[in-house]
């Protein structure tokens, strides 16, 4: 899964759209100010939101988000839904 296009919004939410053709808004709030991502803080920064070439969100100071974690996030889905073998594992542990 790859987000094809990021749109910043007010509250730490993101405009997204992915390659299967979702397009969802997400809210990152509650990742905002922990860790790494008290960069975001800062002004204009979680507004410099890019897509690199693998699908996945970046901003300055080698902050990235994972498109999967998003992807589970925008739809509601879980990752077994997502990925069929993890069904497989899921059942068999």
């Amino acid at each position: 899964m790859k987000i094809l296009a990021a749109h910043p919004l007010p509250d730490f939410r993101l405009r997204l759209s992915f390659s299967d053709g979702i397009d969802a808004v997400v809210d990152v709030s509650d990742i905002a100010g922990r860790g790494v991502f008290d960069a975001w803080l800062q002004s204009g920064v979680f507004e410099e939101v890019s897509v690199t070439d693998y699908g996945a969100l970046s901003w300055p100071g080698d902050l990235d988000l994972c498109p999967d974690a998003l992807y589970i996030r925008a739809t509601g889905k879980k990752p077994e839904d997502i990925y069929p073998a993890l069904k497989h594992a899921v059942a068999h542990a």
